[in-house]
């Protein structure tokens, strides 16, 4: 027995032994530790800055990193308050919003004194002590936060721990955009969409600094906003959905919901009545807009040009009205969209009598009139803005009018429209503008694309998302991303800026932070994304 313990604990120890002796080589043949990935380049943002100079060392986040905002000023400690609440999460930091004096942390200051910037554009300075940016307006200091956000990696989108650093590299952006007017539309009509799915849009928008949403509230296939004059509309009108689903509208509550969220990303709301043509679920909700009193059938597919409102009856012009004082009344936006586009029921004659009577109901209640580019057939008022969707950018009436004062927002279907398919057999899109792949979407010049077009009458460019083929966010995002980030640069960035095979590499860079977001990405081959 004492012979069979021994040999028992002489192979327990050899055992041990080699047990230790292998732990040892392990441990001996692991690799070091990876060395902290380097800063992001101050230059590989999107939209890419005015100017970038790169200087000395970055500025690191830690334990005793706060938030500093000007004492007195509400609008700089939202957006704070809203840069704490991004980073909280992902870093485990505290940082405190601290109103007053200090010279360390994140600065986030007004009174840039830098007339260039304008109210949108920004100053940021990172250095070992401090990152600090400046504006002379609260919508420049939140771009500029925008920047930041993506100075830092990816991970700091993600809503739990992460592991750091987190630092900003070293050096001076200064930045201001092109165009005023940077859009991006969602056509609940045809699809509707969520108080919920539009937030979450919205959110995805303000990371490039899309400044204005653009929102189609009416079309054949659905009525999505409460007009309490006309209660048909929205319970009736909007009652249904391309394909026969249930469709859904917005209560006057959640609309005034989305108009204060955007606001809060310093987005302007601009809501679309779609007339005269683009009506039926308005017709189909009342009888008496239309010439013969016989309401059609809620309409459930996905044709175009066959409906009008019934231009010599007075009912057309009390009903919009009606619509559009309540619409009015809800948006403390400029701009109210009237639609205007393939009106192919209605004549030349009876289009031009027709918007002759609708602008004035729009500019009576001091908001500008916003329209499709057909509206050049007839006679923009003074001060109109026209939405161009063409592709030929040959149109002349357009050209005569913008001549004349009227000015252009530019969203080319061949370019700019992210509802086209990116290449056959795609998933989702249609294709009657052709295919648009990522390099396309970014192929153009607001400035150039309509010939003789002037370029001062180019307001700024909006990137549309029409829903027919889509019902929920991951598609909504399939669709916009990686598309939107480019025309949001074409807006924001100089045009001597824009050359693809440098934004493609930039535009790789931003998979990682969707991926962090969640956002469900088309992964185009001709972009160099990273690999995992």
């Amino acid at each position: 027995m004492r012979q069979h313990r021994t040999v028992l604990l002489t192979r327990l120890l050899a055992a041990l032994i080699l047990a230790l002796g292998a732990g040892t080589a392990s441990a001996a043949a692991a690799p070091a530790p990876a060395a902290p990935a380097a800063p992001v380049p101050l230059g590989r943002v999107v939209p890419v800055p005015v100017s970038v100079a790169p200087a000395g060392s970055p500025y690191t986040l830690g334990d005793a990193t706060v938030i500093r905002v000007d004492a007195g000023s509400p609008a700089a400690q939202r957006v704070g308050e809203w840069l704490a609440a991004l980073l909280r999460p992902s870093t485990g930091l505290a940082l405190p919003v601290v109103a007053g004096a200090g010279t360390d942390g994140i600065q986030l200051r007004l009174g840039a004194g830098d007339k260039a910037l304008g109210t949108e554009g920004y100053r940021l300075v990172s250095g070992p002590g401090t990152v600090a940016v400046t504006a002379n307006a609260p919508a420049g200091l939140f771009h500029g936060v925008q920047t930041l956000r993506q100075l830092l990696p990816p991970s700091v989108e993600e809503r739990t721990r992460q592991s750091g650093p987190w630092q900003v590299a070293g050096g001076t952006v200064r930045d201001f955009p092109r165009y005023p007017y940077r859009g991006a539309m969602l056509d609940v009509a045809r699809h509707f969409f969520t108080v919920e799915q539009v937030k979450r849009y919205v959110d995805q928008l303000a990371l490039y600094k899309i400044n204005t949403l653009h929102l189609h509230l009416s079309d054949d296939q659905g009525w999505r906003i409460v007009v309490d004059s006309w209660p048909r509309l929205a319970t009736y009108g909007g009652s249904t959905e391309v394909g026969g689903g249930p469709g859904g509208h917005f209560s006057k509550a959640d609309y005034r919901d989305i108009v204060a969220y955007a606001a809060s990303r310093h987005m302007e709301v601009v809501p679309e009545i779609d007339t005269p043509g683009h009506t039926t679920a308005a017709l189909a909700s009342y009888a008496q807009l239309n010439c013969d009193g016989v309401a059609p059938p809620i309409y459930t597919g996905t044709q175009v040009g066959f409906s009008s409102l019934c231009v010599p009856k007075a009912v057309t012009y009390s009903f919009l009205d009606d619509v559009l004082r309540e619409l009015a009344a809800m948006t403390p936006g400029r701009y109210l969209h009237i639609g205007g586009d393939e009106a192919q029921s209605t004549t030349a004659a009876d289009y031009a009598t027709f918007m002759g009577r609708v602008q004035p109901l729009v500019t009576k209640r001091g908001k500008t009139v916003m329209a499709w580019h057909q509206i050049t057939e007839a006679r923009p008022v003074a001060g109109a803005v026209a939405q161009y969707w063409g592709m030929g950018g040959t149109e002349t009436k357009l050209v005569a009018a913008a001549r004349t004062g009227t000015r252009v927002v530019m969203s080319p279907a061949n370019h700019a429209y992210l509802d086209m398919k990116y290449k056959a057999g795609a998933p989702f899109g249609t294709e009657w503008a052709g295919y648009v792949e990522v390099d396309k979407s970014y192929a153009w010049d607001p400035a150039t694309l309509v010939r003789q077009l002037p370029a001062s009458a180019v307001l700024g460019v909006e990137a549309p998302l029409w829903s027919e083929t889509i019902d929920n966010s991951d598609e909504i995002e399939y669709l916009a991303f990686p598309r939107l980030p480019g025309i949001a640069e074409i807006g924001w960035s100089p045009a001597a800026t824009h050359d693809w095979s440098t934004y493609r590499t930039r535009l790789a860079a931003q998979g990682p932070r969707w991926d962090a977001m969640g956002i469900d990405y088309y992964r185009s081959p001709l972009v160099p994304w990273p690999a995992g």
